[in-house]
């Protein structure tokens, strides 16, 4: 097998070789994502509270190229561990996929103390996990040659749409836009690309029965959005992608 830091002959990366992080991994966009990095080639390392949801939701797989652990975006530990017990498995991480999110519904004329609590949790999850994991793995990913990170935000991090939005989790998805973006300047010099995958609504539970969301039979599918990472973590050093807004609907600047 080549060393995974070698170009592929039409100067796209191979993924032979290459570990990917994907938090969130047991359903929905990160289950979709694991499945078809599984399929490309790629060695997986899955966090997800329950490892074993997270393995089941991969299906038939090689397990001589995934490993599953616990990953709760509330528990500092359990992403220093899992981080640790990657490294320590495979030699090497090659990329990080920071998918796990949660959205809770935060107006100015809500629950002032619930919305509070509301706002609190969406900044753990949303904000601080990632960027937890991109602290703990940045070192691994400089030493990798051709590190990739993806951090799945939202349109919601492009604009604030109208007011079925809720206003604190659009502030926790223009939060990780800039996180990526700080990450990008943070590992470029060593290879590290960092994107910001914007999608519009994705038919999965975390917008079941949202007012203002796109109606199911318009929203993309997890697997649209697995398709969109594949294709990023392919792509060479000098084909950097910032940001890549994915809109189910018509925006005039979306």
């Amino acid at each position: 097998m080549s060393d995974a830091r070698e170009l592929a002959d039409d100067d796209l990366l191979a993924p032979q070789g290459r570990v990917v992080l994907i938090s969130g991994a047991s359903r929905g966009i990160g289950a979709a994502i694991a499945r078809r990095l599984h399929a490309d080639g790629y060695t997986l390392s899955l966090g997800a509270r329950d490892p074993t949801a997270a393995a089941k939701a991969l299906g038939a797989h090689d397990p001589a190229r995934v490993m599953t652990a616990r990953f709760d975006a509330l528990d500092a530990g359990s992403a220093r561990r899992w981080v640790a017990d990657t490294a320590a498995r495979f030699g090497r991480i090659d990329a990080l996929i920071n998918n796990a999110g949660i959205l809770r519904m935060v107006r100015f004329d809500g629950d002032g103390d619930g919305d509070e609590v509301a706002m609190n949790e969406m900044w753990n999850v949303n904000v601080i996990a990632p960027f937890r994991l991109l602290r703990l793995a940045l070192p691994h990913l400089r030493k990798a040659g051709h590190g990739r990170i993806v951090n799945i935000a939202s349109t919601d991090a492009k604009r604030f749409r109208d007011s079925t939005s809720s206003i604190g989790y659009v502030i926790t998805k223009h939060a990780v836009l800039v996180l990526s973006h700080a990450a990008k300047f943070a590992g470029w010099d060593d290879g590290v690309r960092v994107t910001a995958l914007c999608p519009g609504a994705v038919e999965t539970e975390l917008i079941a029965g949202l007012a203002g969301a796109t109606p199911p039979a318009g929203r993309m599918k997890p697997s649209t959005i697995a398709h969109t990472v594949s294709f990023l973590l392919t792509l060479p050093d000098n084909a950097s992608v910032a940001e890549l807004p994915m809109n189910t609907r018509l925006e005039s600047t979306l």
